[in-house]
């Protein structure tokens, strides 16, 4: 790496240091909490995956640049500079052990964002050139094909054309003047594209009008998995100025809990100014619909034993925890609640761009162990999630643990309960 890539590199660091960053690092007591809301520490024991260790690279830029005493040091010689090694170093702590999640930040008794820290520290990262290969290639093709799956207009065309078919239901791309707008991450097309069907009968039941953009129809924000604000901006436009084309009045985020947060959460940030819409989880609107009784489901129910995964980004970040409760309760009758539910639940270990990075595989196989005890604990047959992401790693984890445990998407299996009779007849059905 050159001298001048680590250069910028750090500069980003210093960039990123705002007054919260600051404030933390001189607040940080070296309790330890952390370490034991982290998966990475509770299932592997190593301490270096104690989540505030894990950005020691941007607490050394804060001590040199920012900090009397860390200032002489470093004028006397008594302070090493960060270097390549440092971040090769440092590079899988920074994307293959963190997921993002904020369980570590929740946790912490004096309010230290960790996983905000982790999030600037990986800007610097990207900077430098330090950034996973798998999320850099992933940004360069949401950049350049509008997605990072490679996936173009015409394959999104043919994939709702063959759900549309499937369900029974008009969808209609590109259409001006509709309620809502709907995103799809990459693997919503490629792998779990029932979703889309689901989708069409739920807006159809509900008497909804909604489209899906061919021009952006991809959640997934790659800029921030792997810390470059200016590409996180790049998608984020995409998005609004198809929302503002279209005149929609609501974008719905996909069942994909990071896109939920970049598009909601970050994004108003990162363009620097308010929306003129607003930005739902799709259990959000599901469950507004709910509330407005235009949701009538048939009178049978899952029976089938199954529980609950709460994606990190929707409770913990996101705070959308009982939706999802009141929409299962509509059409299950024997849901169980894993231990630590709801804000406390374990990740499934492939959030924040660990999914991305073969490299990071052996070990978040060997971290689902933390969800096989939360399963094993309740013998739940079946798994309900809203994050495609989770969906994945859940299903991978569970073949690796030889464990028959089905994963289904609350949106899909909401929609298998429809009462098509009452369909698009509101709350006098």
């Amino acid at each position: 790496m050159s001298a001048l890539n680590m250069e910028r590199g750090v500069k980003a660091m210093m960039e990123q240091i705002d007054a919260p960053i600051a404030s933390y690092f001189n607040s940080c007591v070296h309790c330890g909490l952390c370490a034991d809301a982290c998966l990475f520490y509770t299932e592997t024991g190593d301490p270096k995956y104690t989540p505030i260790h894990k950005v020691e690279p941007l607490r050394r830029v804060w001590r040199q640049e920012y900090t009397f005493w860390g200032k002489l040091m470093s004028t006397l010689g008594l302070s090493k500079r960060l270097t390549d090694a440092d971040l090769d170093a440092w590079q899988e702590l920074v994307y293959d052990s963190c997921t993002l999640c904020g369980r570590c930040s929740a946790v912490c008794p004096v309010g230290n964002d960790i996983a905000y820290m982790v999030r600037k520290l990986r800007e610097g990262f990207a900077v430098s050139g330090h950034a996973t290969e798998g999320l850099t290639e992933a940004a360069i093709r949401t950049v350049n094909i509008g997605s990072p799956m490679g996936i173009k207009a015409e394959t999104l065309r043919k994939m709702v054309a063959s759900e549309a078919k499937a369900s029974g239901s008009d969808i209609e791309l590109d259409k001006p003047g509709v309620e809502y707008l709907l995103m799809l991450s990459s693997a919503e097309i490629m792998q779990f594209h029932e979703f889309i069907g689901a989708v069409a009968k739920v807006m159809d039941h509900a008497g909804a009008t909604w489209t899906i953009s061919t021009e952006a129809f991809e959640a997934t924000n790659t800029g921030i998995q792997m810390g470059s604000s200016d590409i996180a901006r790049q998608l984020v436009q995409r998005v609004v100025d198809v929302a503002e084309k279209l005149g929609v009045k609501t974008v719905i985020s996909p069942e994909c809990g990071h896109a939920y947060t970049a598009i909601r959460w970050e994004g108003p940030n990162l363009i620097g100014q308010a929306y003129g819409f607003e930005v739902k989880h799709i259990v959000e609107v599901l469950d507004e619909f709910r509330a407005q009784g235009r949701l009538h489901l048939d009178d049978s129910k899952e029976d089938m034993k199954l529980t609950f995964h709460d994606p990190c980004q929707m409770v913990r970040r996101g705070g959308v925890v009982e939706q999802p409760r009141r929409l299962l309760d509509l059409c299950t009758e024997n849901f169980v609640e894993m231990p630590d539910a709801g804000v406390w639940n374990w990740c499934c270990g492939g959030g924040g761009g660990v999914s991305t990075n073969e490299r990071a595989e052996p070990l978040r196989l060997k971290v689902f162990s933390r969800k096989k005890s939360q399963l094993d604990s309740i013998g739940a047959k079946a798994m309900v999630t809203t994050c495609s992401t989770c969906r994945n790693m859940l299903e991978e984890g569970l073949e690796e643990y030889g464990m028959e445990v089905e994963v289904l998407s609350l949106t899909e299996l909401l929609a298998e309960y429809l009462d098509d009779s009452k369909a698009g007849k509101g709350a006098e059905a």
